[in-house]
Formats: C-alpha cells, sequence, structure tokens
C-alpha cells in the first residue's frame, strides 16, 4: 500500500504530465530546484503548504485537486470487498468470482 507521501507525488506527477511540463519547467515556475520536485514525486518528502499550493496554481488545480489521488491507489480484491461492485452476491458466486479475478491477474 502507498503512503500518502507517494501517493500525492504520483498525483502531482500526473497533473505535471497532463499539463506538459518537465520537472525543471515546474521546479522554474515554483521557484524550486528540480531535485526536490523529483524528492517529491517519488514520495521521498512532504512539501510544505506554501509549496503544495504553489505546485497546485502552477499545475491549473485547486489545492484539494492534488489530493484526489484515489484512482492511484491498488484497489485489492476481496470476497468481502465484492459487494461494493457486484451488489448481493451469494458466497458461492462470490468465490467464482474471485477465482476468476486471480486467473485474470496471472
Amino acid at each position: 500500500m502507498k503512503t500518502t507521501r507517494e501517493l500525492l507525488g504520483a498525483r502531482i506527477k500526473e497533473l505535471r504530465k497532463r499539463r506538459g511540463l518537465t520537472q525543471e519547467k515546474l521546479a522554474e515556475q515554483v521557484d524550486l530546484a528540480t531535485n526536490y520536485i523529483s524528492l517529491i514525486e517519488v514520495g521521498r518528502t512532504s512539501p510544505s503548504l506554501e509549496t503544495m499550493e504553489n505546485v497546485a496554481r502552477a499545475l491549473g488545480v485547486e489545492l484539494k485537486g492534488l489530493f484526489d489521488f484515489v484512482h492511484l491507489e491498488p484497489e485489492e480484491v476481496s470476497i468481502g470487498g465484492m459487494d461494493r461492485y457486484f451488489g448481493r452476491v451469494d458466497e458461492r458466486d462470490k468465490r467464482l468470482l474471485m477465482r476468476i479475478a486471480k486467473l485474470m491477474g496471472e
């Protein structure tokens, strides 16, 4: 499971690439060193609130947009969590769906 720092970094990288910016360009826009942007993107450091505000502005998103990273978290498939996707499914069908999911992942 990724840490919040890693997810934040992945989200910043995703938004940066979507805007067609290099790490160097983003660093220049927010007055930071390129290697600091790199450390943020790989989750090795936690940026200050001020830095996050500047990065968000440079990436054209609201600050809360940096934390919209649910889609970046790997989903664990479990029998107990399958109700969320399939509604009320009996245990036999859940086990079958679980086997299919495991086979597809191989």
